[in-house]
């Protein structure tokens, strides 16, 4: 930061990020360290290679005005990255109320006794950042990035194979399910279709004893034992199904 007696400076050292054929801008920020109005004019080396806005101002007291310089882009990159362009920003008191149309080259000539504070800027050429490597921040530390890539791989195709496995787990038990109802549904069918024909067949033995009771009198009983062995015999083999 300049230490002038007007304006503070800040940076003293202008930074571009230097690429190819791109225009970069950085900034400058002066501040008014008086009660007066004072107007500042800059200057370059090379004004065909830079652009200033404002490159003529004037900065209230007690207050700051932001300055632009952007370089032109480049065709080509100095060997060493080093640049010899270097800028003069000159500061001077005026009048109250001074506005930036009446800032003349007048202003800041020493030889008609006008006090001007002059503060040189040097250009400095900085490498543009890096982008971090995705494969790099993904790896853990101690690890290489080539072994992180494929731990990874190997955990997703196991995850993928729980996946698949639980998937067609959960198809099976559901088609065992589908079979297990089936087969209670055509047993419990079977079951009512038996208990259904029991209960006609014990009304007709009924229907036989009486009627053999009538005209036969006992004869009918060994008849009705063998009937009835049947029947149980018949309940017991579906019994045993269900």
């Amino acid at each position: 930061m300049s230490t002038g007696d007007l304006l503070n400076i800040e940076p003293l050292e202008l930074k571009f990020p230097f690429e190819l054929k791109k225009q970069i801008s950085c900034s400058l920020q002066l501040s008014n360290k008086t009660d007066n109005y004072v107007a500042f004019k800059v200057k370059t080396t090379n004004p065909k290679k830079y652009c200033v806005r404002p490159n003529t101002g004037i900065v209230l007291p007690r207050s700051t005005c932001d300055v632009i310089v952007t370089m032109q882009a480049q065709k080509e990159a100095p060997s060493d990255m080093q640049c010899k362009d270097k800028f003069l920003l000159q500061s001077v008191k005026v009048n109250d109320g001074t506005i930036a149309k009446d800032i003349n080259a007048e202003m800041f000539n020493k030889e008609a006794g006008h006090v001007v504070e002059e503060c040189k800027l040097r250009v400095v050429y900085v490498s543009p950042p890096q982008p971090p490597s995705p494969v790099a921040e993904g790896s853990e530390e101690g690890s290489s990035p080539r072994g992180s890539v494929s731990e990874n791989g190997n955990a997703n195709g196991a995850e993928f194979v729980n996946a698949t496995r639980a998937l067609a787990d959960r198809l099976d038990v559901q088609d065992k399910s589908s079979e297990a109802k089936a087969l209670i549904s055509r047993l419990t069918e079977e079951k009512n279709n038996a208990i259904q024909q029991n209960s006609k067949l014990r009304q007709e033995l009924e229907l036989l004893r009486r009627e053999g009771s009538k005209n036969h009198g006992g004869g009918v009983s060994f008849l009705f034992v063998i009937i009835v062995g049947l029947v149980g015999i018949i309940l017991g083999y579906l019994m045993k199904r269900t």
